[in-house]
């Protein structure tokens, strides 16, 4: 099973940026969606945006305009570019692999980001 690892994650002051990366252990194209998910302490976690193998990339509101979500097949990696960060986006950050075909989900151990004011 393809296993993920997140790397990137941070303190950062409120208005500047960070780059988070998932690295998957083999080819994403085990998935049929690759996601980040975030929770903070004390909230239920939260998609943040995920991008299918085809379709269309979403966004949560919380995010859109600030966050973009990309992959890059030939390095079996997925990247989350977080610009204009707020002390709000203060959370653990998860990459997750979705198969539909056999409701597999695959789970990285998670990344730190934590914006000050």
């Amino acid at each position: 099973q393809v296993q993920l690892v997140e790397t990137g994650g941070g303190k950062v002051q409120a208005g500047g940026s960070l780059r988070l990366s998932c690295v998957a252990s083999g080819s994403i194209f085990a998935f049929d969606t690759m996601s980040w998910y975030r929770q903070a302490p004390g909230k239920q976690r939260e998609l943040v945006a995920s991008v299918p193998s085809t379709g269309t990339i979403y966004y949560a509101n919380s995010v859109k305009g600030r966050f973009t979500i990309s992959s890059d097949i030939a390095a079996n990696t997925v990247h989350l570019q977080m610009n204009s960060l707020e002390p709000e986006d203060t959370a653990r950050y998860y990459c997750n692999g979705h198969d539909r075909a056999t409701s597999y989900d695959s789970w990285g151990p998670g990344a730190q980001v934590t914006v000050s004011s």
